[in-house]
């Protein structure tokens, strides 16, 4: 059985994404080809990506170098048309002190190896799909991150049409579209103070 992220479990107001133009259901879900996000509202949790929920797993884990991980079954498909023309989670980042430890975490959990190693400046970016076209975890290294386990830090949705999600969302909440470090893609982050909780990014797919 192919290893998959189901969703990513993202404490915050369910009205602010809601605010953005992505449609969240009664139980916190955004519907997304692939690897869904749950909105989880329950107060005084950390803002940020809380744990990720992974199939095609033989053994319980609750931890993958630090990041919260539940084992779940495969999910049915789920599709919801979003005002912004999201289609799914391009990848996931995951900040460490010891890019090769928590590689060797994520390979042993998943069966999912390293695919490519990228070094830019003082920052190593390590890469690692989950299953045939699944979910990307950008796993990034740099000088300043405390030793210690690892941590989510922020995801990239791919949308339809980056232009017309921009327009939606309004030029005050989003940074004006560039081009992105992947050829002939480009991305624009959600403004901070939108109150999402944690870096989000929208990019062509």
């Amino acid at each position: 059985m192919t290893t998959r992220a189901e969703w990513l479990t993202v404490s915050g107001d369910p009205d602010v994404w809601r605010s953005i133009g992505v449609v969240v259901g009664p139980d916190g879900l955004v519907p997304l080809v692939g690897t869904c996000l749950k909105i989880d509202a329950t107060p005084d949790l950390e803002p940020g990506i809380v744990s990720w929920s992974l199939s095609g797993i033989e053994t319980a884990v609750g931890d993958v170098d630090g990041l919260v991980t539940t084992v779940v079954d495969p999910a049915p498909p789920t599709y919801a048309q979003h005002a912004i023309g999201a289609v799914g989670l391009d990848h996931v980042v995951v900040m460490t002190a010891d890019l090769q430890r928590t590689s060797d975490a994520i390979e042993r959990a998943t069966g999912c190896e390293l695919k490519r190693v990228r070094e830019v400046g003082e920052m190593t970016q390590g890469f690692h799909r989950l299953g045939s076209g699944g979910l990307i975890v950008e796993i990034v290294e740099r000088p300043e991150v405390p030793a210690g386990p690892a941590s989510f830090w922020g995801l990239v949705i791919n949308v339809d049409d980056l232009d017309a999600a921009c327009a939606h969302i309004g030029a005050d909440r989003v940074s004006a579209p560039k081009d992105a470090v992947q050829p002939g893609r480009r991305i624009a982050t959600i403004e901070r103070d939108v109150g999402l909780g944690l870096p989000v990014a929208l990019m062509t797919p």
